[in-house]
């Protein structure tokens, strides 16, 4: 198990109290027959990569090849170790407990940090240290505390300062003339400097990624509640520069007017999504393709996980979509991965995606539990 306590001690250890290095677990590889039920464009095959990562959420990749794996409800960070490379993690490790929503987690040279609801972390060298990290560093302790929408997804970008976004602590509300930070995707240096909001009008992200060509910050913003069962549409938008507006609470989906705030301000006065995807979808992580082992016209294009409806009556999304790009325009929106609701019923939920460095991807699972590999081999 890698671990650093002798077993007996360990059982000792454990039998007094929780000890993270309990927690770390030799991983078997898996198969489950609900996975001839998912449907892949030809020559794609999924796997398990992972199973039971409890309540499995955002996804980052270490220097070394480690997945790291946020939760949302269960309060732990996790470390997935595949470290004879055939696509099947042999090792969990659980670095962090007890945390409040740390769903978030980016990495940066050496360093893990990870997004609770109104703190940001960093654990240093942590993939020398797996098995007994180190200390946690707090870098910003400054963000609200709601629940609602209050979980976060983070990541790096091209200038190399974290993004954070902060949810609407509502369904349709304003509180972002009060606060500008509601609503909004955030920035800060690495240390937690120089905090600032970088874009607004934004009801709730839990996925963005940058261009890998223009180096722009796309982003999937989840669409208001009880307005429809076909409205409005999920968001997939793109921040060219900084101070931009996308609409919320005033206009969804680019030209529906809200019926409380709507008569404040026109649509015309925010930027328009790129793409309405479809209602009530959930669409949360978003990663552009740029590896070589898909097909050429994935190349650049983006993959989205559909976490799927909540209280809609026919349930939609549960679901991996391909958005086809040609420069900043849409091409297509299709399905690239879908089965796991089967007969009304979801027995799994997609809600983040990763590019490995051989050029496959993980989409994780917080309903089952799992984390996929999907591959490409014709």
């Amino acid at each position: 198990m890698n671990l650093r306590y002798p077993p007996v001690l360990l059982a000792v250890l454990c039998m007094g109290f929780l000890n993270a290095a309990c927690q770390n677990k030799t991983l078997e590889k898996v198969e489950d027959p609900r996975l001839n039920d998912i449907k892949l464009p030809d020559g794609f095959s999924i796997s398990i990569f992972a199973d039971n990562v409890e309540n499995a959420r955002s996804l980052a990749l270490g220097a070394n090849g480690t997945v790291f794996v946020g939760t949302r409800n269960a309060g732990k960070v996790y470390a997935l170790v595949d470290a004879d490379k055939d696509g099947v993690a042999e090792t969990r490790y659980t670095i962090a407990d007890g945390l409040n929503m740390p769903n978030g987690v980016a990495f940066r040279f050496t360093s893990l940090y990870i997004a609770e609801l109104d703190k940001i972390w960093r654990i240093d060298n942590i993939e020398a240290n797996l098995a007994s990290p180190p200390e946690r560093v707090l870098v910003n302790d400054s963000f609200p505390s709601d629940k609602h929408h209050g979980w976060k997804y983070i990541a790096f970008g091209p200038d190399d300062k974290l993004y954070v976004p902060v949810g609407a602590p509502c369904n349709v509300c304003d509180n972002a003339e009060q606060d500008p930070r509601y609503a909004s995707i955030t920035r800060m240096n690495p240390d937690g400097t120089g905090f600032e909001v970088f874009a607004s009008g934004i009801r709730n992200t839990v996925g963005f990624a940058w261009h890998p060509v223009s180096k722009e910050l796309w982003f999937t913003d989840n669409g208001a509640d009880n307005m429809g069962e076909n409205n409005p549409g999920d968001e997939l938008n793109m921040a060219s520069r900084a101070g931009m507006h996308f609409g919320f609470p005033y206009c969804h989906q680019g030209d529906v007017k809200d019926k409380t705030y709507g008569d404040r301000h026109a649509c015309s006065e925010f930027a328009v999504p790129v793409a309405k995807l479809s209602a009530h979808t959930a669409a949360l992580g978003m990663k552009f393709y740029t590896g070589k082992m898909f097909p050429a016209k994935y190349k650049n294009s983006i993959l989205i996980a559909e976490h799927g409806s909540w209280n809609r009556k026919d349930p939609i999304g549960y679901r991996v979509m391909f958005v086809k790009l040609k420069g900043n325009l849409v091409e297509s929106y299709e399905p690239f991965a879908e089965g796991w609701l089967k007969a009304g019923t979801a027995w799994g939920r997609p809600v983040d995606i990763l590019q490995l460095k051989d050029g496959s991807i993980l989409v994780s699972d917080d309903h089952a539990n799992a984390v996929y590999r999907i591959s490409y081999n014709k």
